[in-house]
């Protein structure tokens, strides 16, 4: 397995930056988690690819997660982006879960949260009270979804 610095060198010299262009440049680090028993994964795999794609470091779940587990996820893997993908209509009461987690870990001011999914506008308004910063739903496009997150991930 490679070291993190020998990825960064192997990253510079694929991307043809050099290598103090690569460590000053922070890599963006995005879990995607699919919670509960939403078994519909095919858009949250085209969303982690078009991301890794994107120059970002992808941390995918797997399917069937819990709230608990996406929580722990986020905080070990300390990412930027936590993007939760549902499709269930559940999302009134798994996405709270997720952010009253992250709170209680003092992980949730210094991350971005993101939800993808079919999410009625009264619910969207809902989730962005508690703490959402933003929901793709069906049509937004990849780049839009990238420049938002180059926009605002946190700087730490």
């Amino acid at each position: 397995m490679m070291d993190r610095a020998r990825m960064k060198t192997h990253r510079a010299v694929r991307t043809g930056m050099s290598v103090e262009q690569e460590q000053t440049e922070r890599t963006i680090r995005c879990l995607v988690a699919k919670v509960g028993l939403d078994g519909h994964d095919r858009g949250a795999h085209v969303i982690a690819r078009a991301l890794r794609d994107a120059g970002f470091e992808v941390i995918y779940s797997g399917l069937h997660r819990a709230p608990d587990e996406v929580v722990q996820a986020a905080v070990q893997e300390d990412v930027d982006v936590v993007g939760i993908s549902i499709l269930s209509g559940a999302h009134n009461t798994l996405v709270p879960k997720i952010l009253d987690g992250l709170r209680e870990y003092d992980a949730f001011d210094d991350r971005l949260i993101l939800v993808g999914g079919i999410v009625p506008d009264d619910d969207q308004e809902e989730l962005r009270g508690q703490g959402v910063d933003e929901i793709f739903g069906p049509g937004a496009s990849m780049e839009e979804m990238i420049d938002y997150i180059h926009e605002n991930a946190p700087e730490r």
